[in-house]
């Protein structure tokens, strides 16, 4: 029972998902033939982005740059491979590339004290904007045939993809639970004061995370660009409420300290369900954002329900506002 209770958000999105599993099992079984496979591939980049997003919000921060930082990085890995860069190195780049938007991120909220949330919606329109300006709305077309499924076959590329992201997930899972790195941010995340009298550097591990957030939101950008015909300039543009939607949905608390990378797993299960789900039942797509929206309100009026007003006051920035700064 101990065990149904520590762990009751994580799952109630587990029934939830479940549910999803045996409707389309009862109403369309042809989704399990033609679709069920694709729904994972698609959401590989989604997981490695979220294990990022899920160490920003323990660390009791927020990153709404993300969706913004994977379009850019997206864009980069492709004109790398397209001007003869090597596979391995143009995915280096992207990496790169967003580990240093990370960096910026990290360097007004941790060292210059901003709010997370402010900062980071700024760095989403900068980059948004910037890439509109210089590509001008136009896709990248005319790809090597090494970059679309890294040069293997569809069925090769969609296991490398799944591969590569079970590999961060599970690296991170056993860092955030052995390590003492990764068992920072819940410290810093649930008691700042009492996480720097332990010897936690908070701003340092406010840095670290975002820059982390950063390099996995280049390498999930790769991972999406790579099953694309072309890359298009707005292939992360609302990735964010997506991402954020996974995690506190997998019971990650907003007002930071709580939660679990197995939670956000789930997470994201659920929330790449929603698309297909739709489809099969003849509903339009456009309700899927509507969906994420409300599947976000709903986690965090449930931790309210479950954490009575301290927790509501906490989320409503009485206590501590989710976008102070370490």
């Amino acid at each position: 029972m101990r065990l149904v209770s520590r762990y009751k958000s994580e799952l109630a999105v587990l029934a939830a998902y479940l549910f999803f599993l045996v409707l389309l099992a009862v109403v369309r079984p042809d989704f399990y033939r033609h679709q069920f496979l694709d729904t994972w591939v698609s959401a590989a980049p989604l997981l490695v982005l979220s294990v990022g997003m899920t160490l920003v919000i323990v660390a009791r921060q927020i990153d709404i740059s993300v969706g913004s930082q994977f379009s850019v990085c997206a864009v980069l890995v492709a004109l790398a491979v397209k001007f003869g860069c090597p596979m391995g190195l143009a995915v280096l780049c992207a990496v790169g590339a967003g580990a240093v938007f990370g960096a910026v991120n990290a360097l007004f909220v941790a060292v210059l004290r901003l709010p997370s949330i402010v900062v980071t919606l700024a760095t989403m329109v900068i980059l948004r904007e910037s890439l509109a300006w210089a590509r001008e709305g136009e896709a990248v077309r005319d790809l090597p045939d090494r970059f679309q499924w890294l040069g293997m076959s569809q069925a090769g590329g969609e296991v490398a993809l799944l591969v590569v992201a079970v590999v961060v997930f599970v690296a991170a899972a056993l860092a955030t639970r052995f390590l003492q790195a990764g068992r920072a941010a819940y410290a810093v995340g649930s008691d700042e004061e009492a996480a720097r009298l332990a010897g936690v550097r908070p701003a340092r591990v406010t840095f670290w995370v975002f820059v982390l957030t950063g390099a996995l939101a280049g390498l999930a950008a790769t991972l999406d660009a790579v099953r694309q015909p072309q890359v298009a300039t707005n292939l992360g543009r609302d990735l964010e409420l997506k991402v954020i939607a996974a995690v506190v949905v997998g019971g990650t608390a907003v007002t930071g300290g709580r939660g679990t990378l197995v939670g956000t797993l789930i997470g994201v299960a659920l929330l790449s369900m929603i698309r297909p789900t739709l489809s099969f039942l003849g509903l339009p797509p456009d309700w899927e954002k509507a969906a994420q929206g409300a599947i976000i309100l709903l986690a965090v009026g449930s931790e309210v329900l479950f954490r009575g007003k301290t927790g509501a006051a906490k989320l409503t920035g009485a206590a501590a506002p989710v976008g102070s700064a370490a």
